[in-house]
């Protein structure tokens, strides 16, 4: 009987807990979580398992878990443990697990740290930037130069805190500079000041545009297995507008590509990760082993290009690709601890998916108003129109009830033959989410429709005839800039 430690408490946790229960060795699952998640819970109480209620970012909270229940191996699902050390804890105490240690974690912890290890070691996809420790620098230098930009907390926030500000009119440039002050002052009151474990505190990135896409890969740290590229669509709203959220929906499929995305491009994608990987193993030393993600963007500049890495499944981008897994996923960890991922054969089901995430009104920047409303979930009906439900910030308190934690209450997944098809599966399904106190729930309807597959296959045509011509120029990963009095100045990248 192989026991297995599951830690996080999200739709993405549910996810790998159920692909988990699959696996013909019969584990017997447990969880470390904060707030007791209804579909996990009935996993670990199904598999003859248990649940161990505490901070599942806490290293010690963990081991006490993973030892109490004497465990053969952890399966950690949120990046901040790993940000924290929990993997390092596990391993010292002689737990294997399926997460990065602290060290390979950084390239998500610190986007400061991945660009200037993609830059060392000449990698791919990378993009011009500058990191601030401190916000009246980074004001100076917004104010001094008038750019396009992207402007992010260097730490990873949860998603929060990006903004891209297009600074192309120059009878507009000064009202854009208050605009780049503001939101780095913004950064640094709001979204970093809880964090102190690095020291970098803004970054500033070039502007890029084009359609944005996931590689998830499992990684043993010398062996990189892709799975199927997943979009996640992160605005509140339909259309693409609204705040960003941690993820309203996602689609996928059918096959390891988009509709907008080709085989060379997934290629070329899996190729940035593979020497991410081994820059991570030359910087540091560790062998990194788990997941790690790339979020790309296909631009003008390099085609395949990386915005960001996460060292962890998507949510809710895992609920694409989990539920079509046709490999053992325990099999997978397996050969991740030991080195010998290799042997494993990814194989999936040739499906198209569309996840479609239900949310309380409040999310995501009212938080404290969307918390703890009663939540149901008719499943049968869910499951009679051969759709999963994965719940997400709900919590089952002891009699049973269940309440809203302030953030996604769940995830619809369907699959069907193509990603409309399963948009208006995962749809008929979203009414079958409710709250009992007449508090209203929100989705997006549009994700996985035809009209905005059309959008994205259109807009990466336009970016892929432009660098697929600077390609033939030799001009990828180059940018010329004109600079008065000096002329033009080529730089690579």
């Amino acid at each position: 009987m192989v026991k297995v430690l599951l830690v996080g408490e999200a739709s993405r946790e549910h996810a790998i807990a159920d692909a988990l229960a699959r696996s013909i060795k019969e584990p017997r699952l447990y969880a470390v979580m904060k707030n007791r998640n209804p579909g996990i819970t009935r996993l670990c109480e199904q598999t003859k398992g248990d649940v161990y209620l505490g901070s599942f970012t806490d290293p010690k909270v963990v081991v006490d878990a993973a030892s109490k229940f004497n465990v053969d191996l952890v399966f950690i699902g949120p990046e901040e443990p790993l940000f924290r050390g929990v993997a390092d804890a596990l391993v010292e105490a002689g737990f294997p697990c399926v997460g990065a240690l602290k060290a390979a974690a950084e390239v998500e912890m610190s986007k400061a740290f991945m660009r200037r290890l993609m830059w060392k070691y000449s990698i791919p996809g990378r993009l011009r930037f500058k990191a601030f420790k401190n916000v009246e620098d980074a004001i100076a230098y917004v104010s001094a130069y008038a750019e396009s930009i992207a402007l992010k907390p260097a730490r990873q926030a949860g998603g929060k805190g990006v903004k891209v500000i297009a600074d192309l009119q120059v009878y507009l440039s000064k009202e854009k500079q208050e605009v780049k002050s503001k939101h780095a002052k913004v950064i640094h009151e709001k979204h970093m000041a809880e964090y102190t474990d690095i020291e970098d505190r803004i970054l500033i990135e070039e502007r890029v545009e084009g359609p944005e896409y996931t590689l998830q890969t499992f990684t043993d740290g010398r062996t990189v297995k892709p799975l199927p590229l997943v979009q996640d669509n992160k605005n509140a709203f339909e259309m693409d507008i609204g705040p960003e959220t941690g993820g309203m929906g996602s689609i996928a499929g059918p096959g390891m590509t988009l509709p907008f995305i080709t085989q060379d491009e997934l290629e070329r994608s899996v190729e940035i990760v593979k020497r991410v990987v081994e820059a991570i193993w030359r910087e540091t030393g560790v062998r990194y082993k788990g997941i790690i993600s790339g979020q790309m963007m296909l631009t003008a500049l390099w085609g395949p290009t990386i915005i960001e890495f996460y060292s962890r499944l998507g949510d809710p981008e895992a609920c694409n690709v989990l539920p079509i897994l046709k490999t053992d996923l325990l099999e997978v960890a397996e050969a991740i601890v030991s080195e010998s991922l290799h042997k494993v054969k990814l194989e999936f089901e040739e499906v198209a998916t569309v996840v479609k995430a239900v949310a309380p009104q409040g999310y995501p920047d009212h938080r404290d108003l969307a918390k703890g409303h009663p939540v149901h979930i008719d499943e049968e009906a869910i499951k009679r129109r051969g759709c999963i439900v994965y719940y997400g910030s709900v919590d089952q308190r002891p009699d049973g009830t269940m309440v809203t934690g302030g953030s996604r209450i769940a995830e619809i997944v369907a699959k069907a033959k193509t990603i409309p098809e399963a948009s208006e599966l995962a749809e008929s399904c979203v009414g079958f989410i409710k709250l009992l106190d007449g508090w209203k729930v929100f989705h997006r309807s549009d994700i996985g429709s035809e009209t905005l597959l059309k959008r994205r296959i259109e807009q990466a045509e336009l970016i892929r005839d432009i660098y697929r011509y600077r390609e033939s120029k030799g001009l990828v990963g180059k940018v010329i800039d004109w600079i008065p009095g000096r002329g033009k100045i080529e730089t690579s990248l």
